[in-house]
């Protein structure tokens, strides 16, 4: 069960379904994805994503899978990228709140988030060493990219998953608090965030997204921020940012 939430320009999503760790089959990958065209279409200033109960999602739901006509591609690359690519594109700010099991698919889903909170309890890597398969989700280019090879295949060889802890000091993901705090700290960030200059946050978000996606040299990254700022000079939250600065006064920035 996918629920949504909207409140105060704040879209909250969460994975209900604790009873199977919020593992995710074909229907609720497409459930998940509805729930993001429809805060979408709320005009939210921010998302946040959790999961309910002990785990934020264990991965993919196999529990009626039959290994013998598995359509893997159908599931992987005909639901699960789209629905990545999806959340990744989110015209907003996106959090996440990740507290137990953060394992395949899940593990994808905080890789399509902007910025990921991690509970102390929180266990990311790859536990495909016991099912003969393969890390998949995006889980091999953030590994790699943060970890180098040798941390990587040491994980999948060998299935040790890491704690929120040593996800967070390797740079996986944002910051590390308590199980009982990380998800009032998820919120509140995002409450902060729809309150700010949404076009500026954009910018930086597709920025980032470029430089990642084309690995764009250092001037090449100059010259495209210079562009985006210009660009922002001719919107409203520009211009209440320096009025605010020269005033002396908070910003109230609207989102335009």
């Amino acid at each position: 069960m996918i629920d949504l939430t909207v409140a105060d320009d704040v879209a909250h999503i969460t994975l209900n379904s604790p009873s199977r760790r919020n593992a995710l089959d074909e229907q609720a990958l497409r459930d998940l994805g509805d729930a993001y065209d429809e805060a979408e279409r709320a005009g939210v200033r921010a998302l946040v994503l959790s999961g309910e109960g002990r785990a934020f999602c264990a991965g993919r739901d196999i529990s009626d899978v039959d290994p013998r006509d598995d359509d893997v591609l159908g599931y992987l690359d005909g639901l699960l990228t789209p629905l990545l690519r999806r959340m990744s594109a989110f015209p907003a700010p996106t959090f996440a709140a990740a507290h137990g099991g953060c394992l395949g698919v899940g593990l994808g889903l905080l890789i399509a988030t902007d910025v990921v909170y991690v509970a102390e309890t929180a266990r990311i890597g790859s536990p495909f060493a016991a099912l003969g398969a393969l890390l998949d989700s995006g889980g091999h280019a953030l590994f790699l990219d943060r970890l180098g090879a040798h941390r990587t295949l040491d994980l999948i060889y060998t299935g040790r998953l890491m704690t929120g802890a040593e996800a967070v000091a390797a740079g996986l993901f944002s910051r590390v608090l308590p199980d009982s705090e990380v998800l009032h700290a998820t919120m509140d960030a995002a409450a902060a965030a729809a309150r700010g200059a949404t076009a500026a946050f954009l910018a930086s978000k597709r920025l980032i997204a470029r430089i990642r996606d084309e690995r764009l040299a250092l001037w090449d990254a100059i010259r495209l921020e210079s562009a985006a700022q210009a660009e922002l000079r001719d919107t409203s939250d520009y211009r209440e940012g320096f009025a605010a600065f020269q005033q002396k006064r908070p910003p109230v920035f609207t989102g335009r």
